[in-house]
């Protein structure tokens, strides 16, 4: 059994705050890691908190831990 990163909840709480991958780029998060997003790729804890800073929400809002 193996633990799995989504970013799912990150989609979902950019589309309730009506936030688009353009602000995000605009606010200093760069093309490859909103690839490495998309993939649910591993990112940084200061990328996970300026994601935080960006939608005012908390790393619950942006990512979760599944198993495989």
């Amino acid at each position: 059994m193996s633990i799995m990163i989504s970013f799912v909840p990150l989609w979902e709480t950019m589309k309730e705050k009506n936030v688009s991958q353009y602000k995000l780029l605009k606010s200093g998060i760069d093309n490859k890691t909103l690839d490495a997003l998309k993939k649910n790729k591993n990112i940084t804890l200061l990328t996970l908190e300026k994601l935080c800073r960006i939608l005012d929400c908390t790393p619950n809002d942006i990512v979760e831990f599944t198993e495989e």
